[in-house]
């Protein structure tokens, strides 16, 4: 009774890990996802940095720290609202995401990441989405995750001799699976109008917003009613059921492989019919992270080929630094069955390398390569990097990598110094028990606020839950065209007056002022993050933000002209055109939503 007893548990825990659990190898691509994600994202924001993060820009520190901040919310982006500071902290929080592509230090520079990436968001709430949101949460989850034990510096620098486990189960793995559910589940949820579940026509007015929709999505727009229906109904469904694939108890690997391709075509099509910013791909990472131990297997059972099972590396065992070097080549080239093997172990290999002054790469037919050629061969040999092959065969190439390998072959002493940060450590993959207490309360803290939203007038998040969510920025509202696409839609027209009595629409880089309709109305914007930040602008909630943007107007116009080229004043007029059912043509209304003096507002005569 006892044996049968263990083993039912061990078969009920393997279920649990197959169920809840997370492979290594997923960790690493959803850790080098990350990691592009956030160099994009900073690479991207970096071109409005003046505009978005300083005092010269849309919102001032002063107005707001004094109006529009949450107390529990935090940033160091606040300190100064200099360019050169927002710039430097760009620099640092950019290095620190490359660190996390290559899997160096992981958990540090996933919890720097993060932090920075708060404080980023938080200096500048107007131009966020939902994918904004949902990167930093899961950075968040991903501090409690092994990211850093497969495909990484760190993982190929690993000293310890035992192996590790093909995936891991623990709270973090949990709530990061949960996470990624409630946002579909939510969304689902919050889009409780009969647009969505009775007429079907939700598509129709997502496509509708000009703001927003791409050419393809103009062209979606107008296929036959019933292709739009299906896309409503299917979208729907999908975000509501969708998520439950990964639980299913029988054939667990298959129906997770399901659920990835699935949710990629889904953002795909959204992404193709709207300009959602990162947002797609933000999501595509997400669900990488469930690809099943069994499909790693499978394809690392097909790139097994005589060619590299035969390949051999010999290295300078007196060479710390080559041994680094090996060692970080196989890891990145993805070859990480090849043996690393010190030539002085093998007289013959200890000799050619002596006499080459160089490394010994020993391929499937026993023939020697030295040098950059070498280099080449092995690179020809990666699943990865193999078509960067033919370029590493032209003559030229070959004759200047082989000068750059000597180089650094004479210098071996100077090299090795440049890479002392660089040391073999033990890497191990544990479950905490702490980390897992932890985890479940914040997993906990999550859930509680998502059911908030749900009905946010007759449920509050529990203080202790509330100032825990705030602070560590776990709030949440998936509220994606929910509980309908919003109908008011249009485009701006800033009709601005020049000291000379000149007009120029300040909204089209100072053009003659035209009331006509864009052909692209998303076109008009520089970014995703303008039109986020254009949308909001519109919004009641937040005529506040509007007098910041026309002080941001003056300011940027003023500072490119002088004399009586300099603005004087403007009015903000947004052309209202409210989406109508049933492709009706609507009307469209002149809404001055801000009248704007650039010096001395004039004397109002009574």
């Amino acid at each position: 009774m006892g044996s049968s007893q263990q083993s039912l548990s061990k078969s009920f825990a393997l279920a649990l890990e197959e169920l809840f659990g997370l492979d290594l190898r997923s960790l690493a691509v959803f850790r080098i996802g990350l990691g592009l994600l956030l160099i994009i994202d900073l690479i991207d924001r970096s071109r409005d940095l003046n505009a978005h993060y300083t005092d010269f820009g849309i919102l001032p520190r002063a107005p707001l720290i004094e109006k529009f901040l949450n107390p529990w919310f935090w940033s160091v982006h606040v300190f100064s609202g200099q360019a050169l500071f927002q710039g430097i902290l760009f620099v640092i929080a950019g290095l620190i995401a490359l660190l996390l592509l290559i899997g160096y230090r992981t958990r540090l520079v996933t919890i720097l990441s993060w932090a920075l990436l708060i404080s980023l968001q938080t200096r500048n709430p107007m131009v966020l989405n939902a994918g904004d949101v949902l990167l930093r949460l899961l950075l968040f989850w991903a501090i409690f995750l092994p990211l850093g034990a497969s495909y990484s510096v760190d993982s190929a620098l690993n000293s310890s001799p035992k192996p590790l486990p093909q995936r891991i189960l623990s709270g973090a793995t949990l709530a990061l699976t949960l996470q990624i559910c409630f946002v579909y589940w939510f969304t689902a949820i919050l889009k409780n109008h009969p647009i969505w579940w009775k007429e079907g026509s939700a598509v129709y007015y997502a496509l509708s917003i000009d703001q927003l929709v791409t050419r393809f999505g103009h062209f979606l727009l107008h296929l036959p009613s019933p292709i739009l229906v299906f896309f409503n109904f299917s979208t729907l469904w999908v975000e509501l059921l969708g998520p439950f694939l990964l639980f299913i108890p029988f054939r667990t690997p298959f129906f997770r492989c399901c659920a990835v391709v699935t949710f990629i075509l889904l953002h795909t099509g959204f992404r193709l019919g709207l300009l959602l910013g990162l947002f797609p791909f933000i999501c595509g990472v997400a669900w990488l992270v469930f690809l099943p131990s069994e499909f790693w297997n499978s394809l690392s059972q097909r790139l097994k080929t005589r060619q590299r099972q035969g390949l051999r590396i010999y290295y300078d065992g007196d060479c710390r630094f080559c041994k680094k070097g090996v060692h970080l080549l196989r890891t990145f080239l993805l070859l990480p069955e090849t043996p690393l093997v010190p030539a002085q172990d093998d007289p013959e290999i200890f000799a050619d390398m002596k006499t080459q002054n160089s490394w010994v790469v020993v391929d499937w037919q026993e023939y020697k390569h030295f040098k950059f050629e070498a280099i080449a061969y092995i690179v020809r040999l990666s699943p990865i990097v193999s078509p960067l092959s033919r370029l590493l065969k032209s003559r030229s190439v070959i004759s200047l990598g082989t000068k750059g390998y000597e180089l650094i072959a004479n210098n071996r002493r100077r090299a090795s110094k440049l890479t002392t940060h660089l040391t073999f450590r033990p890497l191990e993959v544990r479950v905490s028990w702490v980390t897992n207490i932890i985890t479940i309360f914040l997993l906990i803290c999550i859930s509680v606020w998502n059911i908030h939203t749900l009905v946010p007038s007759t449920f509050n998040v529990p203080g202790v839950l509330n100032w825990t969510s705030l602070v560590l920025r776990l709030d949440q509202r998936w509220g994606m065209f929910a509980p309908f696409p919003a109908k008011d839609d249009g485009w701006y027209v800033i009709p601005g007056n020049l000291k000379d009595g000149t007009q120029v629409d300040l909204f089209n880089k100072g053009k003659p002022v035209s009331w006509k309709k864009p052909k692209l109305v998303s076109a008009t914007y520089p970014n995703q993050h303008w039109s986020k930040y254009m949308m909001n602008l519109w919004s009641r909630d937040n005529e506040a933000y509007r007098l910041y943007y026309g002080q941001y107007l003056c300011r940027n116009w003023n500072t490119q002209h002088q004399g009586s080229k300099q603005l004087d004043n403007f009015k903000i007029y947004f052309m209202l055109e409210k989406t109508l059912p049933n492709y009706q043509t609507p009307n469209v209304e002149k809404v001055v939503i801000w009248h704007h003096f650039c010096f001395k507002q004039p004397k109002v005569n009574n």
